[in-house]
């Protein structure tokens, strides 16, 4: 098969740890986008967090793209154009806000380039980290939110989370697109709004097949592109059950396990592991 396109979820996939990309799976990607095949980024983060990684591997110079808030964004990294954008309701979140309260999790969205919450923790201290964005602290979360945003995280330690994304699965799963992207991540976005179908929507535009796609991820968050693509991969580093629904599984985040499969099935200069 002559793969078209490489999909590639972020933390914990395309970046090693201390959030950098290793100088093998960077190479391995340059010369896949010499082949003409479109290397495009897939993350739960807001597209201003995934700019300098698109500049790292020059996207815009190859005519890629960027899939950001976890699908609910595409854009176009060479002429800047939001190819694709949902959002949720203001009185949505509203709700989402009282579900938090109940359940006794912290919650945070986005107003422009900013994390906004009522109160700073360590799990919205590592989404600044991540992201780059300021936190802002408002006095009234609900208040605060008077125009349509495009998700909503609930945060807390991941045993706490589970319970509650089973609970709200349960409660909500037929109105919203809920996920976990990491275990301390539960995230909320516009209902049948994943990474897979943004992926879907943006191969159509393409004209390129889904057989033609490598989709690659660690996370329940990637699941859907994972399942979607032609060639499916789980990071050596991604939950079992997670491996169990790739085509295959290659090495961790931190053994270039992008690297690996690009070389093998796209450049063909390995055999890969």
């Amino acid at each position: 098969m002559t793969y078209k396109m490489i999909v590639l979820d972020l933390d914990d996939t395309l970046l090693m740890d201390d959030l950098t990309i290793s100088p093998r799976t960077k190479q391995a990607l340059m010369d896949a986008q010499d082949l003409g095949v479109k290397v495009v980024l897939a993350s739960g983060r807001p597209t201003f967090a995934m700019y300098d990684l698109a500049d790292e591997l020059r996207l815009k110079d190859y005519g890629s793209f960027l899939v950001s808030f976890n699908g609910a964004k595409i854009t176009n990294c060479q002429s800047g154009e939001e190819l694709f954008s949902s959002t949720l309701p203001a009185e949505t979140v509203h709700r989402l806000y009282d579900f938090s309260l109940r359940e006794k999790v912290w919650i945070h969205t986005y107003i422009g380039d900013t994390i906004v919450t009522e109160e700073t923790n360590r799990y919205t201290r590592i989404e600044g980290e991540i992201t780059g964005l300021k936190i802002i602290e408002v006095k009234s979360f609900v208040d605060s939110i008077t125009e349509p945003v495009v998700k909503v995280l609930m945060v807390e330690d991941g045993e706490k989370l589970a319970s509650v994304e089973d609970k709200l699965q349960q409660e909500l799963g037929k109105e919203l697109s809920i996920m976990r992207s990491k275990p301390y991540f539960l995230e909320f976005l516009e209902k049948d709004v994943t990474k897979g179908s943004s992926l879907k929507s943006l191969i159509g535009q393409l004209g390129i097949k889904r057989e033609e796609v490598i989709a690659m991820g660690d996370s329940y968050n990637d699941l859907a592109m994972i399942e979607f693509a032609g060639l499916g991969v789980a990071m050596g580093n991604a939950p079992d059950d997670i491996k169990q629904k790739a085509d295959y599984v290659t090495d961790t985040n931190m053994n270039d396990g992008v690297a690996k499969v690009v070389e093998k099935f796209v450049l063909k200069t390995t055999v890969g592991i």
